[in-house]
């Protein structure tokens, strides 16, 4: 499918910059042949006001100096014909030069072109007669084929040069599509393993219950096994329409002016009495009057996590502490606990859905998705969390905006 995507990136854009090449190149060669058609017809005006001179006019242009050849006829009132031009035309057949003549005469333009000859005329009225200039166009069909061929020497060498950078464009435009389609499919893939356990003792159970060999004790723990299961499968499911609520913005429609210090401090209270049952201290430190611009039940939401992964993972001795402090024009929310040191990789990682890190994840019950909540959460808000392990405290930080 990305490969597709990918031909199909590279195809559009290439049909795009093929098209733009052919309009500026197409406009290049028109605008330069009126430019020179206009600078020939120029010259003829010159001629025609001086028709007498015998060497060919110098028409200028910005590669030097090029010569127009040219020949007149005039026409006199009285039906007598004058041939006069320079040594690049023979003017010796008559008949062939009245043809040429009455072609430009039968036209009702003041100028055109003899495309069988090769020529331009100009026609002016003098007080002898009528008088025509003739210019020989070689010149100006050797300029502009080789405009021609130069711009489609230019495009084919564009064109490839565009592919190649096309090509690469592509694969750099389609990795966050490559990234979202791979972390998808991890995610149906964790999610089907977490559901495939719970599932299984779900069904296990189910079945020893249909044998009649087991008396109602142990019935009876059968059906508290599977009472257990099913409330795991729909903690899980629960986190997984959070998540699916959060990615489709529902944060964003209850968003409105927080006082931050004063939600952190009613939220954390219902906690005390858990920590002082686990034997832990928790240390609270608010500064008052910060505000923020948010939703109240996810920015309760994201406390909650927090202390609630502070509570689970916390080893050996030591208080939790939790610091909320102004910096700038931002906040800082920071939960500490004593803890196992979580590596650098782990660090990066935590954040994942369905990530856990082996000592401290590994036999607690969680399924690896309140961080990714806490931090689908903050994003929303357009803040910053992040995690920092040392001297055998872990903490995590929530960086949001304030408002006055």
């Amino acid at each position: 499918m990305l490969k597709r995507l990918r031909i199909k990136f590279v195809c559009m854009l290439m049909t795009v910059i093929t098209i733009m090449l052919c309009v500026v190149f197409g406009l290049v060669i028109h605008f330069t042949s009126l430019a020179i058609e206009s600078q020939s017809i120029q010259v003829m005006r010159s001629i025609s006001s001086n028709p007498f001179q015998l060497s060919m006019p110098e028409q200028k242009s910005g590669a030097g100096q090029v010569q127009l050849p040219f020949f007149a006829v005039q026409i006199g009132w009285r039906g007598d014909v004058e041939l006069y031009g320079n040594s690049y035309y023979d003017l010796s057949d008559e008949s062939a030069v009245l043809q040429i003549t009455m072609l430009a005469l039968g036209s009702e333009d003041q100028t055109g072109v003899l495309s069988d000859y090769g020529l331009r005329y100009l026609k002016t009225t003098v007080p002898a007669g009528q008088r025509i200039i003739f210019a020989d166009m070689s010149s100006e069909k050797a300029a502009i084929s080789n405009l021609i061929q130069s711009c489609a020497l230019v495009g084919v060498f564009s064109l490839l040069v565009l592919f190649g950078i096309s090509v690469l464009f592509a694969r750099w435009a389609v990795k966050p599509v490559d990234q979202a389609w791979q972390q998808q499919k991890q995610f149906v893939a964790d999610a089907s393993h977490e559901l495939k356990t719970p599932l299984a003792v779900i069904m296990t159970n189910a079945e020893l219950l249909e044998y009649p060999d087991y008396d109602e004790t142990m019935k009876a723990q059968f059906v508290q096994s599977i009472l257990s299961m099913s409330h795991k499968m729909r903690e899980l499911v629960e986190s997984l329409l959070e998540l699916a609520r959060i990615d489709n913005g529902s944060v964003k429609e209850n968003l409105e002016r927080v006082d931050y210090s004063q939600l952190l401090t009613d939220e954390i209270q219902p906690f005390e009495a858990l920590f002082f049952e686990k034997g832990r201290d928790l240390t609270i430190s608010i500064e008052p009057g910060i505000h923020v611009h948010g939703s109240d039940k996810h920015l309760r939401q994201l406390l909650g996590i927090l202390l609630d992964n502070s509570l689970k993972y916390s080893v050996g001795d030591g208080d939790v502490k939790v610091r909320l402090s102004r910096h700038g024009g931002h906040c800082t929310l920071a939960v500490a606990n004593p803890g196992d040191e979580i590596s650098r990789e782990d660090l990066t990682n935590i954040f994942k859905r369905f990530y856990r890190v082996d000592k401290v994840r590994g036999m607690s019950g969680s399924y690896g998705l309140g961080l990714s909540i806490a931090q689908s959460i903050v994003n929303v808000h357009k803040g910053k969390i992040w995690a920092e392990s040392q001297n055998g405290i872990n903490t995590f930080f929530v960086s949001l905006p304030t408002i006055a």
